[in-house]
C-alpha cells in the first residue's frame, strides 16, 4: 500500500499504531497476495493523496470500491477514463445536468473534482473482484471513521454529501455547526427514483460555498 504522505498524515498517524490497523494491514496484504483485489494497491489511498486535508471543501461519501475489472482507482463513484461509466455515475451525471445544466461527458473520470477539494471517500477502501462489500468489516470502517472525525473538527465550512443509508449513518459523527450536511438516496438504479433525482446537491453545495466566501466547484467533467 502506498503511504499517505500529505497533511492527512498528522491526523491519521495514530491509527497506524492501533491493533485494528495492524490486523487490517495483514488481512489486506494476504488478500492482495492470494486474490484479485480492487483497486490496485498503489491506488488505495488516492482520495487522501489527491485531495489534501487543507484543501477539502466537499466530501462525497461512498460505500466500497467498484468491483469489476479496471473500474476502481481510489475515488468513490469515479472510473478511469477508458472505462464504461457505471450506472450510479450515469445517474449522478443526469442529476448534475438537471441541477446545473452540465453536459453529460463521455467518461467517468472524476479527478477534476478531487483537484478542486472534493474528497471522494469510500467507507471501505478495498474489495474482492466481483464481490461487492466483500471487505466490509475487516477494519476499513474504523479507519475512515477517523478521517470523518478529523473533517468534522475542521474550523471552516465543509459540505458533506451523503448518498444512501451507509453514508447517512455517518451523519451522527458530524456535529460541527459550520458544516452543511446533504442527504439523499443512493444514485444506484435501485434507489435513484426515491429522491435522488431532484435533490440538487451540486447547486446547494456551490451556494453554500459562495455564501461563505469560497470558490464554488466547477462540476463539469469534460469530454476526452
Amino acid at each position: 500500500m502506498t503511504a499517505i504522505s500529505n497533511d492527512w498524515l498528522a491526523g491519521l498517524r495514530p491509527e497506524f499504531s492501533k491493533p485494528y490497523y495492524a490486523k487490517l494491514y495483514k488481512t489486506v496484504l494476504e488478500e492482495y497476495n492470494s486474490r484479485q483485489i480492487f483497486p490496485a494497491s498503489d491506488d488505495i489511498f488516492n482520495a487522501f493523496n489527491f485531495t489534501p486535508l487543507s484543501k477539502v471543501k466537499v466530501v462525497i461519501l461512498g460505500q466500497d470500491p467498484y468491483h469489476n475489472d479496471g473500474q476502481a482507482h481510489g475515488f468513490c463513484f469515479s472510473v478511469k477514463p477508458d472505462v464504461d461509466i457505471p450506472p450510479s455515475l450515469v445517474n449522478i451525471y443526469k442529476e448534475l445536468q438537471d441541477d446545473l445544466g452540465c453536459y453529460i461527458p463521455n467518461n467517468g473520470y472524476l479527478k477534476k473534482w478531487a483537484d478542486q477539494g472534493v474528497l471522494m471517500l469510500n467507507t471501505v477502501l478495498t474489495v474482492r473482484a466481483h464481490q461487492a462489500n466483500s471487505h466490509r468489516g475487516i477494519g476499513w470502517e474504523e479507519f475512515t471513521d477517523a478521517a470523518i472525525r478529523i473533517l468534522n473538527e475542521i474550523d471552516r465550512p465543509i459540505v458533506f454529501i451523503l448518498w444512501g443509508r451507509p453514508a447517512q449513518m455517518k451523519s451522527s459523527m458530524l456535529n460541527n455547526p459550520k458544516h452543511l450536511i446533504l442527504k439523499a438516496p443512493h444514485p444506484s438504479p435501485l434507489s435513484v427514483y426515491r429522491g435522488f433525482f431532484g435533490s440538487k446537491p451540486f447547486s446547494q453545495t456551490n451556494r453554500f460555498l459562495e455564501e461563505h466566501g469560497l470558490t464554488p466547484i466547477d462540476w463539469q467533467i469534460e469530454n476526452i
